[in-house]
């Protein structure tokens, strides 16, 4: 073209500004939460799209294609199975600790199960995403545009509840990312509260309310040392266990029963684990697994053979298995747009600067509304003493306008009393009708003082947050689902030995060649009268290598082995490899 004009750019320049602009909007307006909601903008998209649907709590499920289409039509333009994916999350009770979205039909399971297409799935508000929302038709936040600019969509969402905290969040930015463990919803309104009436309270003395995260999947967190350090720090690595129990049938035969797994752990997935690893020989003593969970709750049968020590088996499947995972705690947010690594006091803190924000704005709508009612009624109560005289000035009037002016002027009405008084109904003329007219200004008039009252007074609304808290426990307050281990001991060599290996007698052979091999004493057996007898021992050679030291041994012991130059080296038993009696070794 004649008239095109090109700017010559250095590519390393264009690639510094290209990549910086795209990872600020992925971190600020896609992969991390909003302190105050807790929210991404996805999930807040998805929670305003039911909203504005009208499918609460109370209402009847409708098709989650159909919500699907109203958030990627209205707010989210981005794929489908984005929006589709993050609602069904929403729905799982074993992603989240509270679900946002109350599901009908097939939203997956534990086992890594896929959900249904959203044309047979259905969906809701849950009653606690419901409190998320509560007064955000009031002013409470701002409001933006949507991406084609023709509607607005809240920049974050009222939220009674600390949201953030109790469901946690996880993301992967560019160059950062989050991953905030869920937690018990009693124990964090119990130590918000706490916060907001000793503002100085250490993260200490707030642990003695929030003592770890709570996981919807149950389990164990091992060690409390690394709860201590995400909570003070905002980073820390929490070890997490299944919830194991050894149960003994009326024959005598042990199974160990897995009723809980870690966080995010695949059960099948896991199943598969323990089985490949006794397949390779890497767990012995387990003769069969099955997996009887139902309806009632999660059952891995684990069988073990006649011999098999159970305590050692569980302690191999911790350490070889997903029965033991880590989460890396990473508690980052967006605050005020900028993300933030955060401890727990300072999440707790913009919670209730969000909280006392949205009050004060809320009180303020309120209020308005109020004062503008009463200057209704004022008017109402004038026309109701004047009635006769309203009357006849009306009547006299040509048109609509001129009696509004007419009685504007003659009563010093405003503009909205005189409307009102013209659109009032004749059957407000009855005594009974006057006298609800004149209740509802008194009523009015305290309501008008009570707001006032919350706008002069910041410590009442540290208490309306305080009772709204008390009000969510009641209502959706649970008991914790994950335990504690508080002490655990670093162990020596020994001592893991003790735990990892079951300790047995086993037959050393070494030969003339230097081949070494363990084999189980029961290998053996003795011979009854007559008998042809097995091979003792055998080097399982061609050649004329033959054993030369044979003795017996524990696992659980060591053998010291001595060179020509006089150095020694020592040997665990059980990392010995083990053989057969004819293997070579």
């Amino acid at each position: 073209m004649a008239n095109e004009k090109i700017i010559p750019v250095n590519i390393e320049d264009e690639m510094k500004s290209s990549y910086i602009d795209y990872s600020m909007s992925v971190i600020v307006a896609r992969a991390l939460p909003d302190v105050r909601d807790g929210l991404k903008p996805v999930h807040r998209r998805v929670l305003f799209g039911m909203s504005e649907l009208g499918l609460a709590s109370n209402r009847a499920h409708k098709k989650s294609a159909r919500i699907v289409g109203e958030v990627l039509g209205k707010y989210h333009p981005h794929g489908d199975k984005a929006v589709y994916d993050t609602m069904v999350r929403m729905v799982q009770e074993f992603s989240l600790r509270y679900p946002l979205v109350s599901g009908q039909g097939n939203f997956g399971s534990v086992d890594g199960d896929s959900a249904a297409a959203m044309r047979y799935t259905e969906a809701r508000l849950s009653r606690i995403a419901e409190a998320i929302l509560e007064d955000l038709e009031k002013n409470t936040v701002d409001f933006i545009p949507n991406f084609d600019d023709t509607l607005k969509e809240p920049s974050v969402l009222p939220s009674v509840i600390p949201n953030l905290l109790i469901n946690g969040s996880n993301g992967i930015a560019v160059g950062m990312a989050t991953n905030i463990p869920p937690h018990n919803l009693n124990e964090i309104c119990d130590g918000i509260i706490h916060l907001i009436k000793d503002p100085d309270a250490t993260i200490k003395k707030l642990m003695k309310f929030v003592s770890a995260p709570d996981f919807p999947t149950g389990g164990i967190i091992y060690g409390y040392q690394p709860v201590i350090d995400a909570y003070e720090t905002g980073r820390g690595k929490i070890i997490l266990r299944a919830k194991v129990s050894i149960e003994v049938e009326k024959n005598g035969k042990q199974n160990i029963i897995i009723s809980e797994i870690p966080y995010q752990v695949n059960k099948v997935s896991l199943i598969e684990n323990i089985a490949q690893l006794v397949r390779d020989k890497k767990v012995e003593d387990i003769s069969d697994i099955n997996d009887e969970s139902d309806r009632d709750g999660m059952r891995i049968v684990i069988g073990l053979k006649r011999d098999g020590n159970p305590h050692v088996i569980v302690n191999n499947l911790y350490k070889h298995t997903q029965m033991q995972t880590t989460f890396g705690t990473i508690m980052l947010a967006l605050v005020d747009g900028i993300p933030k690594v955060l401890n727990l006091k300072e999440m707790m803190q913009h919670f209730i600067k969000h909280r006392l924000d949205v009050i004060v704005r809320r009180t303020k709508f309120e209020l308005d509304a109020a004062e503008k009612r009463a200057h209704i009624l004022e008017g109402y109560i004038i026309a109701l003493d004047n009635i006769d005289e309203i009357i006849k000035l009306i009547k006299k009037s040509k048109d609509t306008p001129t009696a509004k002016d007419g009685l504007m002027k003659r009563f010093k009405l405003s503009d909205v009393q005189a409307t009102a008084i013209l659109e009032m109904r004749l059957q407000r003329l009855t005594g009974l009708e006057r006298k609800k007219i004149e209740d509802e200004y008194k009523e009015v008039l305290k309501t008008i003082e009570r707001l006032k009252r919350i706008l002069d007074n910041e410590q009442l609304r540290r208490e309306m947050i305080c009772d709204d808290l008390k009000t969510l426990k009641e209502k959706f307050g649970d008991e914790r689902r994950t335990e504690i281990v508080h002490d655990v001991k670093v162990m020596t060599d020994d001592q893991m030995m003790k735990e990892l290996v079951k300790e047995e007698d086993v037959v050393i052979t070494i030969s003339n060649k230097g081949f070494i091999k363990r084999i189980p004493v029961n290998s053996y057996k003795s011979q009854g009268r007559g008998g042809k007898g097995i091979t003792a021992a055998s080097t399982g050679s061609a050649d004329d290598d033959f054993n030369e030291h044979m003795f017996i041994a524990s696992t659980h012991q060591y053998i010291m082995f001595f060179t020509r130059r006089g150095k020694c080296y020592w040997l665990k038993v059980y990392d010995i490899p083990e053989g057969t009696r004819t293997s070579r070794g």
